[in-house]
């Protein structure tokens, strides 16, 4: 019985001794083993054996791709404009040794090269090009992450920035801008567009009527577009008036002789147009020939 006993003791030590020493790795898993303090070898996913006592299992990491938020951060443009930009780093391990011994802290170790790089690549950068220039930043910040990283054992897979938010009062003047350069484009679409249906105007009503006879009608039709837009205004008024001294001042409108700067002031004619005719004779001309002269002779008279 004592020698069964005896027995017994050292089987169950080593029983226990072996189901000790195993270790199992999980898949995607990858784990390092020191022996007396020294790198011995990389377990992969299985079951594997430590030798208890001797050997230690010092890291077990995944070697999955793994994803780096990177908070938002304070950056200067060339021109002068902070802005808050944030990232989204997605990385992996490709050499569990190196990334264990070569970096202490790897995380905070990419955080940190993001965002000195990220304030690097927008400080070349003026705010306007930061904003459609996203994929050259991504581009650039990836390529330096990658270069500074090649020792650690890791792989930097993509750089994507998420927001770029420049202060509200740059929003602000920027939509002022856009506003305005709208309005620009606007108001010379509709000078062109006026330019245009003037020189129809003239081109279809030059066959029946004369060059003055034209623009005494465009005159007339903008004092009438006038009249009425007027009657359109908020704090307009109702003024009773007869009708026949109305039509009577548009006639003698039609009739008054026009001069070209009164539909095209500082010589603006359209396009492909000439000055009409009629209106005040140039200076220094003759008057006339005909009637009667103060200098001349006349028959029948006494």
């Amino acid at each position: 019985m004592d020698s069964l006993f005896a027995l017994s003791v050292p089987l169950l030590f080593t029983l226990g001794y072996a189901i000790s020493a195993l270790k199992v790795i999980n898949q995607g898993d990858e784990a390092l083993v020191e022996r007396f303090g020294k790198f011995n070898r990389k377990l992969d996913p299985g079951i594997n054996f430590v030798w208890p006592y001797l050997e230690s299992l010092v890291v077990e990491d995944t070697v999955r791709e793994q994803v780096l938020d990177v908070p938002p951060q304070s950056a200067i443009t060339r021109d002068n404009v902070a802005i808050q930009v944030d990232a989204v780093v997605y990385w992996k391990i490709m050499d569990l040794e190196k990334a264990y011994y070569e970096i202490n802290n790897i995380n905070l170790a990419i955080k940190n090269l993001v965002l000195t790089t990220l304030r690097s690549t927008i400080g070349h950068m003026e705010l306007e090009e930061t904003f459609y220039s996203t994929d050259e930043i991504n581009k650039r910040v990836l390529k330096n992450l990658d270069e500074a990283t090649s020792g650690w054992g890791i792989k930097v897979l993509r750089v994507e920035v998420q927001d770029l938010d420049p202060p509200t009062r740059v929003l602000e003047s920027m939509e002022k801008q856009r506003a305005a350069e709208i309005q620009k484009r606007a108001a010379i679409l509709e000078a062109e567009a006026t330019a245009e249906s003037v020189q129809l105007i003239l081109k279809s009503l030059s066959p029946q009527m004369s060059s003055e006879e034209v623009l005494k009608y465009l005159i007339a039709k903008r004092y009438m577009d006038a009249s009425q837009e007027l009657s359109k205004s908020p704090n307009s008024k109702v003024i009773f008036m007869d009708p026949k001294a109305m039509s009577d001042a548009l006639a003698e409108l039609m009739q008054t002789p026009v001069n070209s700067n009164t539909l095209f002031p500082n010589g603006n004619f359209p396009p492909g147009g000439n000055p009409p005719s009629g209106g005040n004779p140039p200076s220094g001309g003759n008057p006339p020939s005909g009637g009667n002269s103060g200098n001349g002779s006349g028959s029948g008279g006494n």
